[in-house]
């Protein structure tokens, strides 16, 4: 498996497959043909259906600058790479084809092609968790010295880099009031969650406080704010919350909330090497599916669980939200998205509950759950895989929803 840096891409929202994936395939591409007098963008699949809600046409304007530029939408056709494909040309002035180029957005940021599976190299030699519980059992570790054991001795500055602009957009979310960017008019919720929140006895009070940490991340994504990729931009709010919430309420110091981060880090690459994380190919189970799986297993392990506490944990992460559609309204990054994350913070804070009442035992094993996600959605129909051509995507959202 790669770099556990590569699940946590720090970027502008509102989407890293429709957004920082275009993006950083246009500077590649602009960067490798600087010479070329003009350039074509064919944008396939669910990236043509939902790009323009996710601004996938602005981020790509905005690498090429002023340079003549043309974008082609076929939302109907479907690359056989992955759903999120896009085909860079560029021109000389006599309209001579230099460089033809197809990538695919794997979800996450990440970019490949038809002969480059991977962006970077790998650097576990493990890639289910039954390997990685052996390995942490035979060398009675844990999950976070696995990974201080394969990454670079800097992956901890990255992750405390990674906090930070996590903890910075709850922050900012949190004072931010006003309505979202979009045809939905949808007013930010998160600061008066939070204030409201304060007037509430203890359970409430708290459960608030969560809700309004994961909504203040996603309305600060929706807005095109700077946020962390959990595994993607769409389940941006889930971990952050879940950290913040511990470090509000358990009084976690940032050591402890670091090596959660780095645990939930190896749950997120065990999804994406051997699943996907794309909503696009698997629908929104594996997007706010695998954040609840990553937020699961960081919680139990800050509330000092065993390492089979933490997968039990994770599996019911992932188990929980087995079939659930991507249906964008509008293409926006907001209905059902936002509220999706707020929910699954909470599950997360269930799930560890109820991990830490056994000892870890139980009949399904992470890795089952992880297969069976992304049999379920290949198995889904387009109209639910991110192309808001499907479930909730078909209703006309009311102004004052």
């Amino acid at each position: 498996m790669e770099s556990i840096k590569e699940i946590y891409k720090i970027g502008h929202g509102p989407s890293s497959s429709h957004t920082m994936g275009p993006k950083k395939a246009a500077e590649k591409f602009l960067a490798e043909n600087k010479n070329a007098d003009r350039f074509e963008v064919t944008l396939f699949g669910s990236l043509a259906a939902t790009g323009k809600g996710h601004l996938t046409d602005y981020a790509i304007e905005q690498s090429f600058g002023n340079r003549p530029l043309q974008i082609n939408w076929e939302p109907k056709t479907f690359l056989p790479g992955h759903p999120n494909a896009m085909r860079f040309k560029a021109f000389s002035s006599e309209s001579e084809l230099l460089k033809d180029w197809t990538c695919y957005s794997v979800g996450g940021g990440a970019i490949i092609d038809d002969f480059t599976k991977s962006e970077t190299v790998e650097v576990y030699e493990h890639t289910t968790m039954a390997e990685i519980l052996d390995w942490c059992n035979r060398n009675g570790k844990s999950f976070w010295e696995y990974v201080a054991e394969f990454e670079e001795p800097d992956i901890w500055d990255y992750l405390e880099e990674v906090l930070h602009v996590m903890f910075d957009s709850i922050k900012r979310g949190l004072k931010t009031d006003g309505v979202l960017p979009g045809g939905l008019k949808l007013p930010r919720k998160a600061q008066s969650f939070n204030t409201k929140g304060h007037n509430f006895a203890t359970p409430f009070k708290r459960r608030s406080q969560l809700f309004s940490y994961a909504l203040a991340v996603m309305e600060e994504n929706a807005a095109g704010g700077k946020i962390v990729a959990a595994p993607t931009c769409g389940a941006s709010g889930v971990l952050p919350a879940i950290l913040k919430y511990f470090k509000k309420i358990h009084k976690s110091d940032k050591t402890t909330i670091l090596r959660a981060l780095a645990t939930a880090g190896v749950i997120g690459n065990l999804v994406k090497t051997n699943a996907s994380i794309s909503g696009a190919e698997v629908g929104c189970q594996g997007e706010v599916g695998t954040a609840c799986a990553m937020a699961s297993g960081a919680a139990t392990q800050m509330m000092g669980g065993t390492i089979y506490q933490i997968e039990y944990s994770a599996e019911m992460g992932l188990e929980h939200h087995l079939g659930l559609t991507c249906d964008p309204v509008a293409g926006l990054v907001q209905i059902p998205c936002i509220e999706r994350n707020a929910f699954a913070a909470e599950r997360a804070v269930s799930h560890n509950n109820y991990a830490l009442l056994t000892d870890g035992r139980h009949r399904i094993s992470f890795d089952e759950v992880v297969e069976t996600m992304y049999k379920t959605g290949i198995d889904l129909q387009s109209k639910y895989r991110e192309t808001s051509e499907g479930g909730l995507a078909i209703f006309d959202a009311l102004p004052n929803c």
